[in-house]
């Protein structure tokens, strides 16, 4: 498997996000925002968590208009795997990758903890390492992550088995409790919490470690 991590100002989980990766099996190269292309044979795409650009205007709407991501449209629109982590998840839907848009937290405070997360899909590379119904326990770090979208939206995404995980106690107002999803083809995934905090016994849990597994399986037997 061969990733790239974006990094972008103000990105400060791209190093966590480069190990996970490679504890997976992957050869991973850090990408910088102002590049314009990817390196050659990319598998999967990593837009880490963070606070790119400060946060301002509006969380990843800079930096989902910096030279790097067309290129990342371009990879998931040849079928090629995207996976964004809390402002990685805002960067996608601000680029349009994913449906939705993620608010302030309803409590209007940044929350860092670790929560329960509900599986609600093994069908697909990222969660076909857990059991639909599973609940693991991943930390969360935002102030934006308020899942919002419009009542035909939120319904698509129930009627076709995107919604990748929820919350098993609502932290920030999301609608349906959503913590991730999938897009249509099922390779691009969003979620606010991060899988890659949890991936290592010695920073205090594991439930993370399945996800890049799974998908490191799902793309070295490609």
């Amino acid at each position: 498997m061969r990733a790239a991590v974006v990094v972008f100002p103000g990105s400060n989980c791209d190093r966590d996000l480069a190990v996970a990766f490679e504890q997976a099996g992957a050869d991973v190269t850090m990408v910088w925002h102002k590049d314009s292309t990817l390196p050659e044979g990319v598998d999967i795409v990593g837009i880490p968590g963070g606070f790119s650009y400060g946060d301002y205007l509006r969380c990843g709407a800079i930096a989902a208009n910096s030279p790097i991501c067309k290129s990342v449209a371009d990879h998931a629109a040849r079928g090629g795997y995207v996976m964004g982590i809390c402002n990685g998840f805002q960067v996608l839907t601000e680029t349009g990758l994913l449906p939705g848009a993620l608010l302030r937290n309803a409590g209007l405070k940044y929350i860092c903890k670790t929560v329960g997360l509900k599986v609600e899909t093994s069908a697909s590379d990222y969660t076909n390492g857990y059991d639909a119904g599973d609940v693991i326990d991943i930390p969360i770090a935002h102030h934006d992550g308020n899942y919002f979208a419009d009542a035909e939206t939120l319904a698509k995404l129930k009627g076709e088995d995107q919604i990748a995980f929820t919350y098993t106690e609502n932290p920030n107002g999301a609608l349906a409790d959503i913590a991730g999803i999938l897009s249509d083809n099922r390779r691009v995934l969003g979620m606010m919490p991060h899988p890659e905090r949890a991936a290592d016994a010695n920073h205090g849990g594991t439930d993370g470690v399945a996800l890049f597994r799974a998908l490191a399986g799902a793309l070295t037997t490609a």
